[in-house]
C-alpha cells in the first residue's frame, strides 16, 4: 500500500469526497461497502460526467459526518476517455480536494477471482478474462499514477481491506488499527505469499512420526500434550511472542492495517498448528491489535 504524503507532512484530515477506482475484481465493491459502514454517503458505478456534481455536493455539506465516496471504473464507456481530465478539473477547485484510491491485485489472483464469480470482464465481453485484464492494466496505469494512494489487495480478506481503508481515510489514529493474523501451513504445499514473516519450526520433534498422533492435529489435546513436554516449545514460543511484543507496535505505529506471521512445519498439521494457536493466545491482548489464527493445511490427509 502506498501513499502521497502532504506537503507539511502533517496527517491528512479526515477525507469528505472519495474516488474509488482500480482493476475489475480488485475490489472495489467491496471498497464501497466498508465505507457505507464508515459513515460515508456512497454510489457505485458512478458515470464521470456526475463527478464535478458529486463534489460540490460534498463541499456544501458542513457536517463532518456528511462525507461521499464514489466508485468509477471501466464499466462506463468513457471512464477511460473522460476521467483523467475530469478529476485534474476537481483537483485545481477550491476546497478540500478529492481522495483518489486505486485498487490493485496480482494477475494470477485476479484470474482466480473472475474464475469463482464467472464473471465476464467489462473489456472482454467475448473474450477470455486474461485479455480483459492485460488490456485493462494498461489503459490505467496513467490514472493509477493520478492516485493519492495505491492498495494492493491481492492477499486481503474482505476484514483486512476494510481496516486497510479505514486507516488510509480517516486522518487519525483508530483503535484495532492492525489485524495481526497467525497462519500455520506446511512446506510440503507450498510458502504462502501472503506471508509477511515467516518462521520455520521443524525443528521440534514431529508427531507425525508418532503412530497414534499421526491422524490427530495440533489441536488435539494428546497432539498438544506431547507438543508441551518439549522444552524447546516452550522455549520457542517464549522467544517469539517476545520478539512479536516488540515487534508489532511499531507496524501500528507505523500505520500498517495488516500483517501475516506463518508458521511452518513439513505438512502442516501438528508443530506449526500448535505454535500458532500457542502465539494467539499469548499475544491477544496486544493494544490496537486484534488478533486471528488461520489454518491452512489442517484438513490436509496425514
Amino acid at each position: 500500500m502506498t501513499s502521497k504524503a502532504g506537503a507539511d507532512g502533517k496527517p491528512a484530515r479526515a477525507a469528505r469526497f472519495i474516488v474509488i477506482t482500480g482493476l475489475s475484481g480488485a475490489g472495489k465493491s467491496q471498497a464501497i461497502r466498508a465505507l457505507e459502514d464508515l459513515g460515508y454517503f456512497c454510489v457505485d458505478n458512478l458515470p464521470v460526467a456526475l463527478l464535478p456534481f458529486m463534489a460540490d455536493f460534498a463541499r456544501q455539506r458542513g457536517a463532518e459526518d456528511d462525507r461521499i465516496a464514489v466508485v468509477v471504473d471501466v464499466r462506463e464507456p468513457r471512464f477511460l476517455m473522460d476521467f483523467p481530465d475530469v478529476f485534474k478539473a476537481l483537483r485545481r477547485s477550491a476546497g478540500q480536494p478529492p481522495m483518489l484510491i486505486f485498487l490493485q491485485a496480482s494477475h494470477a489472483e485476479l484470474v482466480r477471482r473472475f474464475s469463482e464469480t464467472r464473471r465476464p470482464h467489462p473489456l472482454a465481453p467475448d473474450r477470455p478474462v486474461t485479455e480483459g485484464l492485460a488490456e485493462e492494466r494498461a489503459k490505467l496505469r496513467p490514472i493509477r499514477a493520478l492516485a493519492d494512494k495505491v492498495v494492493d489487495t491481492s492477499s486481503m480478506s474482505v476484514h483486512e481491506l476494510r481496516q486497510a481503508l479505514l486507516s488510509l481515510v480517516a486522518g487519525r489514529r483508530q483503535a484495532s488499527s492492525l489485524v495481526l493474523t497467525f497462519l500455520s501451513f506446511g512446506f510440503h504445499y507450498g510458502v504462502p505469499s501472503e506471508a509477511d514473516l515467516m518462521f520455520d519450526v521443524r525443528f521440534l520433534k514431529n508427531p507425525h512420526w508418532v503412530p497414534t498422533l499421526r491422524p490427530k492435529t495440533g489441536r488435539d489435546r494428546a497432539v498438544q500434550n506431547y507438543m508441551r513436554r518439549q522444552p524447546l516449545t516452550g522455549d520457542l514460543v517464549r522467544r517469539l511472542s517476545a520478539f512479536l511484543r516488540f515487534l508489532v507496535p511499531h507496524y501500528v505505529e507505523e500505520g500498517k492495517a495488516y500483517l501475516t506471521v506463518a508458521i511452518g512445519c513439513t505438512g502442516g498439521r501438528h508443530r506449526s498448528v500448535y505454535v500458532a494457536d500457542a502465539l494467539k493466545r499469548e499475544l491477544g491482548r496486544l493494544r490496537n491489535v486484534t488478533t486471528r489464527v488461520r489454518h491452512r493445511d489442517l484438513e490436509r490427509q496425514a
